[in-house]
């Protein structure tokens, strides 16, 4: 047995004890707020709760949000409830569930915009340098997105690389998507030495902007319907007639995988054209078995095979993918109260009206997405740019391109006639996009 502890040996202990775990618990507290400060974004995120289903809630409230008919999207609350939550790929935090980030209104602000200079950035193709083209305005550059219930993070470039590090970002769709691909660059390029990054042609469809001390690309691949079409070639496809071949996407989609960020459009080729046809069977085949759908059903098609693809291609766990809604255009001032017979032409204001909407064909394609959207269990994040963007009559580039054939001496005459009131001057519109991508990437 031992001999009982007199007062004194008692106090020694404890003074001895204190000696020793002091200095200890001050190196291991020192230790914990080291970590904390560190990790701190990452112990958010395996703290967060993501909705396995988010992207059909994001659809139903960018709808309900936007008045932009909320009955074109059937809530699924039975079949989502008592699903396990986890964590989406790269998010770093969560936007609150009261913000709706594309509800909104556009602001003036000569501080922050634009996120670049047109001629800093030299990988703007010459159809979206506007300024260099002669567009005397710049006011369309000025304009912060400003949602309602929140803010939109601001854009961090460094973010966005060291998440790329090691990765394949791919933008898929037709020259609007493509737009959207070449700010992306213009957003990131400046943080890369010269030496570290080129731009590649690998073939007439993939672009490749390539991250040599990342390891990373940023990829454009021209698929303007996403399913084979007889307007694939990247560089002659102005085909008026249009044929699309059922059951086709793989054709592309093969190209596609691998890739641990993709962000997917289709919407103005479903739109335009003398004559819209679907083939059955093959491009090769003698006779073509053609069928002539609506443009909605057509257009529904595609949307069927892209979420059947993403379901069948794409790890939820691993990859993250983007669906931008349709771009719209404004050829016609009436729309919009103006003068009959004018467009996007010589406008440098935005529509105030918030009710505006611009024609009734996007009302049903709106629909059509919704639809597909809400039975489909493929992991994609909506964009709904499509709002937000009908303000924006000023932002076209209008005549202010490189013209793809000489003018006449009538178009010259009359500067509407040859206005383009579909594509975007960059800087502009398409930064904010990406900012919204990026919103939802790192804070679903």
């Amino acid at each position: 047995m031992k001999a009982p502890l007199t007062s004194s040996m008692a106090m020694n202990q404890m003074v001895r004890k204190a000696r020793i775990s002091t200095p200890f618990i001050f190196t291991l507290l020192a230790f914990i707020i080291f970590v904390v400060i560190l990790y701190g974004q990452d112990f958010a995120c395996t703290f967060s709760s993501f909705d396995d289903h988010q992207h059909l809630q994001t659809l139903d409230n960018s709808f309900h949000n936007s008045k932009l008919h909320p009955s074109f999207v059937e809530r699924k609350e039975k079949k989502n409830k008592g699903k396990r939550k986890k964590r989406l790929p790269f998010a770093v935090g969560k936007t609150a569930e009261d913000c709706d980030i594309f509800d909104g209104e556009w602001v003036k602000d000569t501080v922050d915009k634009p996120m670049y200079e047109e001629w800093e950035c030299p990988y703007i193709q010459p159809q979206l340098t506007c300024q260099e083209h002669g567009r005397p305005d710049r006011g369309y550059q000025n304009w912060r997105w400003q949602p309602r219930r929140c803010d939109l993070p601001k854009f961090n470039a460094t973010l966005m690389l060291e998440t790329l590090r090691g990765k394949r970002m791919l933008f898929v769709g037709d020259s609007l998507n493509r737009g959207q691909y070449i700010s992306m660059i213009c957003l990131l390029h400046r943080l890369v030495p010269e030496e570290g990054k080129v731009m590649e042609n690998s073939n007439s469809s993939l672009t490749v902007f390539r991250l040599k001390d990342y390891n990373a690309t940023i990829e454009f691949y021209w698929a303007p319907f996403l399913l084979e079409s007889n307007s694939d070639d990247a560089v002659v496809h102005r085909i008026q007639d249009r044929i699309v071949r059922k059951g086709s996407i793989d054709t592309h989609g093969k190209h596609w995988k691998g890739a641990d960020i993709v962000v997917f459009n289709t919407y103005l080729w479903w739109m335009t054209g003398l004559q819209f046809k679907i083939l059955k069977g093959s491009f090769k085949d003698e006779v073509l078995e053609i069928e002539e759908p609506s443009t909605e059903d057509a257009y529904r098609l595609g949307m069927k095979s892209m979420l059947k693809w993403v379901e069948r291609n794409m790890d939820p766990k691993k990859t993250r993918v983007f669906f931008t809604s349709m771009s719209p255009t404004h050829a016609k001032s009436i729309d919009w109260g103006g003068e009959e017979g004018g467009n996007c032409y010589n406008e440098s204001t935005l529509i105030e009206d918030p009710e505006y909407w611009g024609s009734d064909s996007r009302k049903s394609i709106m629909k059509v997405i919704g639809e597909e959207f809400s039975k489909s269990k493929a992991p994609v994040t909506f964009l709904n740019i499509t709002q937000l963007s009908s303000y924006r009559k000023d932002a076209h580039t209008q005549i202010y391109k490189k013209q793809w054939n000489p003018l006449t001496p009538e178009q010259k005459a009359d500067p509407k006639s040859y206005a383009d009131c579909v594509h975007w001057c960059l800087p502009g519109l398409q930064d904010t996009w990406n900012e919204l991508l990026f919103a939802k990437l790192f804070y679903p």
